[in-house]
């Protein structure tokens, strides 16, 4: 894969990094991302995919661009307003780097559609905010071999995780919890949704890259009001309905 002399000074920085190099530049060039929700975590974390040169983005949202998100979702501009967040975004990550493809996607993901909508990517980061989603997202990544990167995010704390095989999403979130929260409910400093989705972005570009160890079977906890951060182990359900052992499902 021949990188053109605009790509070549663009992605300098990557090209002289040992754990990227010109192998991984090539590899990321060569890949397709689909980015599920431009919401809090996913327009920070689209902005540095297109920035690291991601050959294609999916981008999968239903909504369209409100006044209240751009307390934190940064691909937008208050011009952007009541246009679909995947074309705004879509023009936003184009005049970042145009070397990168886009595919807006505006629809609603769910069990139905999960598998169509993530066909032919090579990772998926889901940056969505409610459960129903994010378990359609995980079994249909786990049923196609597909690496996940999920990223969550409320008031002042963010996780980001990454899931291939066993342990999924399923063993950490078992059921819809009874109370979950919203960001529209509880609220949630802005700021945070950059240092969560810049991380999702940067444990996507490890694992596309093959730099470093991500996140794999692990939870990245953040707590922005303290300023501290801890990993934990997400332990394989055998009983886990997507990924466990079927005998005991």
């Amino acid at each position: 894969m021949i990188f053109s002399d605009d790509e070549i000074e663009r992605y300098a920085r990557h090209l002289v990094l040992a754990e990227v190099g010109g192998p991984g530049q090539q590899r990321l060039k060569a890949a397709r991302v689909g980015l599920v929700g431009l919401g809090g975590v996913g327009a920070p974390a689209a902005l540095y995919l297109a920035a690291a040169g991601v050959g294609t983005l999916r981008l999968i949202d239903p909504d369209t661009v409100a006044l209240s998100n751009l307390q934190r979702q940064i691909a937008f501009s208050t011009d952007a307003i009541g246009q679909p967040k995947v074309e705004a975004g879509a023009a936003t990550l184009t005049a970042l780097n145009p070397h990168v493809r886009m595919e807006p996607v505006t629809e609603r993901l769910d069990a139905a559609n999960a598998a169509r909508l993530i066909e032919g990517c090579d990772l998926v980061l889901d940056g969505t905010d409610d459960f129903a989603t994010r378990f359609a997202v995980n079994a249909a990544c786990v049923a196609a071999g597909i690496p996940l990167v999920s990223g969550a995010l409320g008031r002042w704390s963010g996780q980001v995780a990454v899931f291939e095989g066993r342990p999924c999403y399923r063993c950490l979130v078992p059921d819809i919890p009874p109370d979950a929260e919203t960001c529209a409910r509880v609220g949630v400093i802005g700021a945070l949704a950059g240092v969560t989705g810049t991380m999702a972005a940067l444990e996507a570009i490890k694992r596309i890259t093959g730099a470093g160890t991500p996140l794999t079977g692990r939870l990245l906890l953040y707590d922005g009001l303290a300023g501290t951060a801890r990993t934990v182990t997400v332990a394989a359900d055998p009983t886990c309905p997507v990924c466990g052992d079927p005998e005991r499902r």
